[in-house]
């Protein structure tokens, strides 16, 4: 017994199918190559951070951006695995990746601050390759992964609670380094170091500046998905099978007589 032929409108949806899991293919691949990149750089600034004569280990592991490149290292992990293997991601992956995205994208602006920093107090900070990649390569990458999501509008929309859950890491973060920096003597940034913002009042604006740079870069983030995801669902579908008949001629009047 012949098959029934499929119509033209079948026709498009598989084929639409068919571009849409390459394309999520392509972007499990994406996904995977930045966490190998950040892997990569991680190893590279932890070798370069050996040269120094009084490099702790447990220092460079209490940094915020190593901790958050970590972070994004399993979350791309996961996330590379069900874009190859799964039609949608998960709506909690896109509250993560979300997170993520911001955590890497906050510790490029840290240290761009503080390489800005060290230029107008007249002292030299090296910046090698691995910090580079760690702060400025990493963070644009992920952003355009991130972005991609809502392009496709494949995914759950990214919801506005995720503001509130951004801050959760950060402040278990905080805690943590301000008691070990006062047991041990040092802070991984210098905001947070009494003796050099003028006290705990110093520190307490710096970190409510930086709060407020996490909660809007989350909103900003958060209102971009959303905003991309309503655009790509309300492009129009393809238009139904068509024949091509013709409209029928209207005789002239004239022809009637």
């Amino acid at each position: 017994m012949a098959r029934p032929r499929r119509t033209r409108a079948e026709e498009t949806s598989a084929d639409e199918a068919k571009r849409m899991q390459r394309a999520r293919r392509f972007l499990g691949v994406f996904r995977l190559l930045i966490a190998a990149l950040e892997i990569v750089a991680l190893i590279g600034n932890f070798q370069y951070v050996l040269g120094f004569r009084l490099f702790a280990t447990a220092n460079f592991f209490s940094y915020f951006t190593v901790q958050s490149a970590f972070a994004a290292v399993a979350t791309l992990a996961i996330a590379a695995a069900f874009a190859l293997f799964a039609p949608r991601d998960p709506e909690w992956l896109g509250v993560l990746r979300t997170m993520v995205t911001v955590y890497v994208l906050i510790s490029g602006i840290v240290f761009a601050v503080i390489v800005a920093q060290a230029s107008t107090r007249d002292y030299r900070m090296e910046v090698p390759w691995s910090d580079t990649v760690l702060h400025f390569v990493v963070p644009a990458l992920a952003l355009t992964a991130w972005t991609v999501d809502a392009v496709m509008a494949v995914n759950p929309r990214v919801p506005w609670s995720t503001v509130g859950w951004v801050l959760v890491f950060p402040s278990i973060w905080l805690v943590y380094t301000l008691f070990r920096g006062a047991d041990v003597g040092w802070y991984p940034y210098f905001f947070l170091d009494e003796a050099q913002v003028g006290g705990a009042v110093g520190v307490a604006l710096y970190c409510l500046l930086v709060l407020v740079i996490f909660v809007t870069l989350t909103a900003g983030l958060v209102g971009l998905n959303r905003a991309l995801w309503r655009r790509a669902r309300a492009r129009p579908a393809p238009l139904p099978e068509t024949t091509d008949r013709q409209a029928p001629r209207v005789e002239s009047p004239a022809l009637r007589r």
